[in-house]
This record gives C-alpha cells, sequence and structure tokens, in this order.
C-alpha cells in the first residue's frame, strides 16, 4: 500500500472513527433505559469544543479530515445527549428538583434548553470571529482554547468513577475508543505537523485516558452503592404492594 493510501485511510478513520466511538455507549443506554454511569457533562466539553474548533478552521485551515471530525462529533453528541436526558438517572440533581451549578448549567430539565444555549454559543462566537477573526492572537486562542477545552473530556469521568468507586455504566468499549483513538491521533498530530495546539492537548487528554484505565483495573464495574439500594427500596416496595 502506498504512503498516499495510508494517509487517505488514516485521514478517513480520524473523521469518522471518535464519533463512533459513542454509538455502543447510547445503544448501552438505550437497552438499560438507564444513563446512569455515564457523564453527561462529556457531551457538554465536546460540544463546546468542537463548535469552537470549526472556528478555529476558519481562520487556520488545518486538516480537512480534523473538520469533517468536529461536524460529526456534533451531531453524535446532540444525539447522545438526547439519549441521556431520556433516560436520566433518577438520582440526578434536576431528577431531585435541585442543583449545586450556577443556573443549574447543563443539569436543565428540558433538551430544548440544551440546543437554546449551544445556538447561543454559536452565535456569540460568530460575532467575535467576525470582530477579531483576522487577528492571529484571536484565531491562537480559538484553538488553545478548543483543544485546550477537549483535552479535558475526560476528566468529568474521571471525577465520576471516583465518586462511584466503580466504572459501571461506561463502557468498556468507549474507554478503549478514547485511550487507542487519542493514542492514533497524537501520532497523526505529530505526523501531519499539526498545530502546537493540537499536539499539546492531545498529550494531555491521553494521560487521562491512562488514569481512567488505572480506575478500571482498580475499582471494576459493581454497581455503586446508589444504585444497589434503590434496587433495594424498588423490591421493599413491591413486597409492600403485594402483601397488601
Amino acid at each position: 500500500m502506498s504512503p498516499s493510501w495510508l494517509s487517505t485511510a488514516a485521514s478517513i478513520g480520524m473523521a469518522v472513527g471518535p464519533p463512533l466511538v459513542y454509538a455502543d455507549q447510547a445503544i448501552s443506554i438505550v437497552r438499560k433505559k438507564d444513563a446512569t454511569g455515564f457523564s453527561r457533562d462529556v457531551c457538554a466539553i465536546l460540544l463546546i469544543a468542537n463548535i469552537t474548533r470549526c472556528f478555529f478552521w476558519l481562520g487556520e485551515h488545518f486538516e480537512t479530515a480534523l473538520l469533517v471530525q468536529s461536524i460529526l462529533m456534533i451531531a453524535a453528541q446532540l444525539a447522545l445527549l438526547y439519549i441521556c436526558i431520556l433516560y436520566r438517572p433518577r438520582l440526578s440533581p434536576e431528577a431531585l428538583g435541585g442543583s449545586s451549578r450556577p443556573l443549574s448549567f447543563w443539569q436543565w430539565t428540558s433538551y430544548s434548553q440544551y440546543i437554546e444555549f449551544l445556538a447561543g454559543l454559536i452565535l456569540c462566537q460568530a460575532i467575535l470571529f467576525l470582530i477579531f477573526g483576522r487577528s492571529e492572537v484571536f484565531v491562537g486562542a480559538l484553538g488553545f482554547i478548543a483543544l485546550g477545552l477537549e483535552s479535558t473530556l475526560p476528566i468529568p469521568q474521571l471525577i465520576s468513577n471516583y465518586r462511584q468507586r466503580s466504572l459501571y455504566g461506561f463502557r468498556m468499549s468507549t474507554l478503549i475508543g478514547w485511550a487507542g483513538g487519542d493514542s492514533f491521533k497524537t501520532v497523526y498530530f505529530f505526523l501531519q505537523h499539526s498545530p502546537l495546539q493540537f499536539k499539546v492537548c492531545a498529550i494531555f487528554q491521553l494521560s487521562i485516558d491512562c488514569a481512567i484505565v488505572v480506575q478500571r483495573i482498580m475499582y471494576g464495574t459493581k454497581p455503586p452503592l446508589s444504585a444497589v439500594l434503590n434496587e433495594e427500596d424498588e423490591l421493599e416496595q413491591a413486597l409492600a404492594l403485594a402483601e397488601e
């Protein structure tokens, strides 16, 4: 296989691979009818980061494969977000009627509220780009914001795993996709001489993936205590109803 075919195959894999990682996670949530174990903040990070990366591309035309990846990722995360809201955990802050976050950020009750926020984000970034789009400093800052934010992607999941002392609900396929995909893209960025922002952020993200792999070995995938207690409560209620 010639180097040009290898390059084309790598570009196609780079564009399509990362969005497909979340397909198995979405299928798992639908089957269980429960999004417990998957942090919805992952969707927030990927949506905001990839929207910003599209504006970064307008200022600095990096590889087309990476732009296509961003567009496909936005579509994939919008679908996954809808599924997560449809099957939100019973102990989620919005289900319990309270949130400790300012303005209940990313813990809203309806899907339309998320869409309104993203539409406002796109509008604000479009206005800023029209004003400062010719500034190299602004374009460079967009790149670091987009890729720096994306590099924090595994952190909410890392925290969620630590709090639960379990990776229950977090698909092994997603973890493999993260670690394998981030390893691949780190090598890809260096071989393709991508902008510095891509290289630095890819290395950081890969280090967090490794930490989650360690959590998988330490914690396993047993159900968290809260989930076990919920099941026991439901069983007690069912028995009480049966006795009546």
